[in-house]
């Protein structure tokens, strides 16, 4: 059974930092792809980065240079470090896991959710 817990999120002025966590389970390495999305209120979910079950991490250009993903497998995490952050990154932040090789960002293309943790800017 595949299950995603995020856990980092928090409250923080503009131009601060925060690094956000998923651990995952019952995800077979090199048959799952992982994600990270945001969802703002009122908002469609948004992909921000990728990682390939071949082990490739890609980061949606909105976000690049601010946002860095990275995963540790030896601990079953996925990361998410925010720098300079900005009252338009506030959104419920989530993992995903897909079976699909072919997965891109389309949060359709992901089966399996966590149940975010919430991150505010304020200005």
């Amino acid at each position: 059974q595949v299950r995603l817990a995020e856990s980092g999120g928090g409250s923080v002025q503009t131009g601060g930092s925060l690094t956000l966590s998923c651990e995952f389970s019952g995800v077979t390495d090199g048959d799952y792809g992982l994600a990270w999305f945001r969802q703002a209120p009122g908002k469609e979910r948004e992909g921000l980065a990728r990682f390939t079950p071949g082990g490739g991490i890609f980061i949606e250009d909105s976000v690049e240079g601010r946002f860095t993903a990275s995963r540790d497998n030896s601990k079953n995490t996925l990361y998410l470090e925010m720098r300079s952050l900005k009252p338009e990154d506030t959104a419920m932040y989530l993992c995903a896991a897909t079976s699909h090789w072919w997965a891109t960002l389309r949060p359709g293309d992901y089966a399996y959710w966590g149940q975010g943790t919430q991150v505010t800017v304020s200005s």
